[in-house]
Formats: structure tokens, sequence, C-alpha cells
């Protein structure tokens, strides 16, 4: 089955706002060298908007609540993705204009192109665009694969929650150093 690996706002501006990330940062970094020597597809998505962000509605809580502030930044700044993790020639790089993956951006199209059945999920935050990701992804019916601690979230309650109760449901969780692909 043909697999990708998605690293998904493991930005640099999105990284400075968790508490500890160090250890995010060395486990994601060790997936994607796994991924790597298996020449598995790495997509990296990042969310990201256009100058003065016209994607972006009043009737969205999440994303007009913190317009005002995005808007003050580079945007390409903004959605770098942490050095150590950067991609490197021959990766996918995608912009999405909101929690899931698929949201604005040409994911699905490019899964359909490379015959891509299996998604393997990392990203920040678990309760965003893992847990969007991973639903819909489900109901497309992808296989999934979510790399426990290559995810995080600002309440880390959520996050083992989601990784012990919810995605089980409809994922196998790994953690970093059990993941073959």
């Amino acid at each position: 089955m043909n697999s990708a690996l998605l690293v998904m706002d493991m930005q640099s501006a999105i990284l400075g706002t968790l508490n500890n990330p160090e250890q995010l940062i060395k486990n994601t970094k060790m997936v994607i060298a796994k991924a790597r020597e298996q020449q598995l597809p790495i997509i990296y998505v990042v969310v990201g908007f256009s100058k003065g962000m016209p994607e972006i509605s009043e009737q969205n809580k999440a994303f007009s609540s913190v317009k005002k502030t995005l808007m003050a930044l580079d945007m390409q700044e903004w959605m770098a993705i942490h050095p150590e993790l950067a991609p490197q020639n021959g990766d996918i790089r995608l912009v999405k204009k909101r929690f899931s993956a698929f949201a604005g951006s040409d994911l699905e199209l490019i899964l359909r192109s490379q015959g891509i059945q299996h998604l393997i999920l990392t990203g920040i935050s678990t309760s965003g665009v893992v847990l969007s990701t991973l639903r819909e992804a489900a109901d497309k019916d992808y296989v999934l694969t979510v790399i426990d601690d290559c995810c995080m979230d600002h309440d880390v309650e959520v996050h083992n929650i989601l990784m012990n109760k919810v995605f089980p449901r409809q994922a196998e969780i790994v953690h970093a150093t059990d993941w073959n692909t």
C-alpha cells in the first residue's frame, strides 16, 4: 500500500507557542529520516493566508479571533517550517486555510495522483490539524497511522484523550521509536 508522511503545522512560529517542544522536534526529525530511508513521500502542510486574509470569515470563531494578530506578521516568515524539520528537494509543500490539511489545499489531488492510500500523521496541534485531518481522511477511506509523540497539543489532557480514546477508532497509534513504514 502506498503511504505518505504528513508533517503538519510544524512552523517555527507555532512551535514557539509550545512548552518544551524539543522532544517533539527530535521525534519528528527521526520519523522524517525513516521516511526518507524508505523513500516515502513527505508532505509538509502549513497554515497560511493571502495578504489581507480574505480567506478568514468573521463567522469563523477560531481564525477570526487571531486575524488581527496574523495581519501584522510577515506571512512567509510565519509559515516557515522549523529548520530542523525543513523540507528537502522532492518533498511536497502545501498551504491550507483551515484546521484540516485538506481544507483549501491540493492534498487530496496529490494523494490521488500518487496512488497514496495510507497517511502517517504528525503535527501541531493534536486537537487542531491532527484531529481535523484524521476525521476527514477517515471519511475519505484512507488508512491512517498517527505517531503519538510526533504530535502535541497545548492541553496535554486533550492530547491524551484523543490518542487513547478517540483516534484508535479510526487509526493505528504508534510511538516514533516503534513506527515502521
